[in-house]
């Protein structure tokens, strides 16, 4: 059986220590890149189904009849007898 001594957890604190600060530093590092390329694939779907929803809009207008405007006859104002 081994027995912990101080200089081992001493060490053993340090390592961790140091692999949290590497990985803090990696992510400043990284994680802005990470969320640009994210934000710019989003911003490209975003494009992609608004430029389709344009072009099935444009079509349906140009598929749409005009309608007929129906004479029901003319309007009469009516009064309020006292």
């Amino acid at each position: 059986m081994q027995v912990a001594s101080i200089g081992t957890l001493i060490e053993d604190i340090f390592i961790i220590l140091i692999i949290y600060y590497v990985i803090k530093f990696l992510m400043k590092l990284f994680l802005p890149l990470m969320a640009r390329k994210v934000v710019e694939k989003a911003n490209e779907q975003f494009q992609q189904q608004y430029q389709q929803n344009t072009n099935t809009h444009s079509q349906n207008k140009q598929e749409d009849k005009p309608k007929e405007t129906k004479n029901v006859g003319e309007y009469i104002d009516y009064e309020e007898v006292e």
